[in-house]
């Protein structure tokens, strides 16, 4: 290893700071301190001192049992999630596809972009038909099953800049009541709103910090029977489960 003047950061603090995000960043779960001191090679004190101010400025979050850290909403904010999203689609593709064979119809994962939501990823069934909600496509997220799984995990105060930054001629406070039935039963619903004889039911994928990271949907004929629907919702509720499991170390 060079250790000449020349190879050494002129601000270590600030150098190390990034090392700690970079490594969070690429790991698929939380870690301790004592690993982000192992895999950095840091003193113990310079790694609490740290982490310590990494939390209070709000790029780390410190989780309980296991005492771990994981990237915190600033760091999100200014990823803009962009470095969840390929990870996500590897780890759905395989549950989503079997999804959409038991439903007859079409699987999607998605994330929200502002007031819309972007489709990431869609496997499709034997026959059937083809939809809008190709990968890339955006759609309004408050007129979606996606959008509305996802939306109702939001603080009010961004829900409601969502709300004012779409153009939606809806009264807020029906918006309210949609989403906290949507918190309710856990899962979100539409019925012909994005394609005609089609209907949707989708859940949430939640991050370490109870925030909406992804969400999984299906679209299917309409007319399938109750029992039906709920079981789709059932296997969108294990993937999700499995993917926060695996992705952000929930329990």
């Amino acid at each position: 290893m060079n250790n000449s003047p020349e190879s050494k950061p002129q601000v270590p603090a600030a150098h190390n700071v990034l090392r700690i995000l970079t490594l969070l960043s690429n790991t698929d779960a939380p870690l301790s301190a004592a690993r982000i001191q192992r895999e950095l090679g840091l003193p113990r004190s310079t790694t609490y001192h740290l982490l310590k101010e990494l939390e209070e400025s709000g790029f780390v979050v410190h989780l309980d049992k296991p005492s771990t850290y994981g990237l915190g909403l600033a760091a999100y904010r200014i990823a803009q999630a962009y470095t969840t999203q390929q990870p996500l689609v590897r780890m759905a593709a395989k549950a989503m596809g079997s999804i959409a064979q038991l439903a007859g119809g079409s699987t999607h994962l998605s994330r929200l972009a502002g007031s819309e939501i972007v489709y990431l990823d869609e496997q499709r069934a034997a026959h059937a038909v083809s939809l809008v909600t190709e990968v890339g496509v955006r759609l309004p997220a408050l007129r979606t099953a996606s959008g509305r799984a996802m939306l109702a995990h939001l603080p009010d105060a961004e829900l409601r800049a969502v709300f004012d930054s779409s153009g939606e001629r809806l009264r807020y406070r029906d918006v309210q009541a949609t989403l906290a039935e949507v918190r309710a039963r856990g899962w979100a619903s539409e019925y012909e709103e994005v394609s005609r004889g089609q209907e949707s039911v989708a859940v949430a994928v939640v991050d370490h910090l109870g925030r909406p990271a992804a969400a999984l949907a299906v679209t299917f004929p309409v007319g399938a029977p109750e029992q039906r629907k709920l079981s789709l919702v059932d296997a969108l509720s294990a993937t999700s489960n499995d993917i926060a499991n695996r992705f952000f170390g929930k329990r």
